[in-house]
């Protein structure tokens, strides 16, 4: 399939200021160093850099509520912080060491959802068909509080950008973690299809995103869930994601696809439990790109997200999805994992038995008929 256009990638060393601490799992140093390897692949001459820049406080508010901005920058604010009461930081996620208090929690944040409504601001002007904005993907921060490493949710803010703009906006989100926050703010939206594939919430943070949570109002049916169980490898996980996303993106009609790409799938990374390899990422980037050209004209904007094995595995993993997006595959073949990483017969029958039953249920809650084998794109 001829699927030509332009590609922007969005990246700029101050992204580096968003760092929680230094202890913690989500390390901007890894999208630093999957630049230096789309640089040494040759990948970055297939297509054109732009600089990220600051989020306004008009953005943010676009899905955070004034109070929880207001809050944010309090909170990054020496002289400030301690005049808040600890009931208000509480209620906000900031008492927790997943979401910790730092001086440039604001300016950090509000780089990452800047970079994210650059790329947003390239496709709708025409300068790229689509945008990888790597540092991006922060998809677990609701209206007014912080969760899961994220403080401002840069996917939602893109996407009521876009559909401040018309856009009818699909949102697939491949991440092991469930997209709870970008699911919530969208939930009884019938403009914003959200899928998110990942862990299932018995076993993994936040606890949610099952086959029945499917939108509200008048968003009923535009959420779709599917969970995995532990230990599913590359096979049922690539079959499940073309079995589930290509016709319910055919059915809701975008003129634009949202992409989270976080790639704490794999089997190394220390903060989930599926056994998938860096082998999915070429697949998962060509069904994207394939489809933004079938749906919606080529629109595709992609970002990362989670990935905390951040020098084994989140550089190749997000370098050989770019690859895809530029069509030139070939300058990241040798960075692939060489082989799958399939588990012991007991966990397999495990993995596929709970499979096939959320496929069926999801069918059922969709009025569509998923069976695996049963995709193409």
């Amino acid at each position: 399939m001829d699927v030509p256009g332009p590609v922007a990638l969005v990246y700029g060393d101050e992204l580096m200021k968003h760092h929680l601490s230094d202890q913690h799992p989500l390390q901007p140093i890894r999208v630093k160093l999957t630049m230096d390897l789309i640089r040494s692949t040759g990948l970055i001459e297939h297509c054109h850099l732009l600089p990220p820049r600051r989020a306004t406080i008009k953005e943010l508010e676009l899905v955070h509520s004034s109070e929880y901005v207001d809050l944010v920058r309090k909170l990054s604010d020496p002289a400030q912080r301690g005049r808040i009461e600890p009931d208000r930081i509480e209620a906000a996620g900031f008492s927790s060491a997943d979401n910790p208090i730092s001086d440039e929690l604001h300016e950090g944040a509000s780089l990452v959802a800047g970079a994210s409504l650059v790329a947003a601001e390239a496709i709708e002007s025409g300068a790229a068909l689509h945008t990888f904005s790597p540092a991006g993907g922060l998809h677990h921060a609701h209206r007014s509080r912080a969760s899961g490493f994220c403080t401002y949710d840069d996917p939602a803010i893109a996407i009521m950008w876009l559909k401040d703009r018309g856009h009818r906006v699909a949102y697939i989100d491949v991440d092991v973690h469930h997209g709870d926050g970008v699911e919530g703010i969208f939930y009884n939206d019938p403009d914003v299809l959200t899928i998110s594939l990942h862990e299932s919430g018995r076993y993994l943070f936040p606890g949610t995103g099952f086959p029945e949570d499917s939108g509200a109002g008048p968003g009923k049916g535009t959420a779709v869930n599917l969970p995995f169980l532990p230990f599913t490898w590359d096979d049922p996980w690539l079959q499940a994601f073309e079995t589930v996303v290509p016709p319910m993106l055919r059915r809701f009609k975008p003129t634009i696809l949202v992409t989270q790409d976080g790639c704490d799938t794999h089997y190394l990374d220390p903060l989930a439990h599926l056994a998938a390899t860096t082998r999915i990422w070429p697949r998962v980037g060509r069904v994207f790109h394939e489809l933004a050209h079938e749906l919606c004209d080529g629109r595709w904007l992609a970002l990362g997200g989670g990935g905390y094995a951040i020098y084994e595995v989140v550089p190749r993993a997000w370098t050989l999805f770019f690859a895809e997006m530029v069509e030139r595959p070939d300058l990241a073949a040798d960075i692939n994992d060489p082989s799958p990483v399939v588990p012991g017969e007991e966990a397999q029958e495990r993995v596929m038995t709970a499979l096939k039953k959320d496929l069926r249920r999801l069918g059922e809650v969709h009025g569509m008929d998923f069976v695996l084998g049963s995709q193409g794109t």
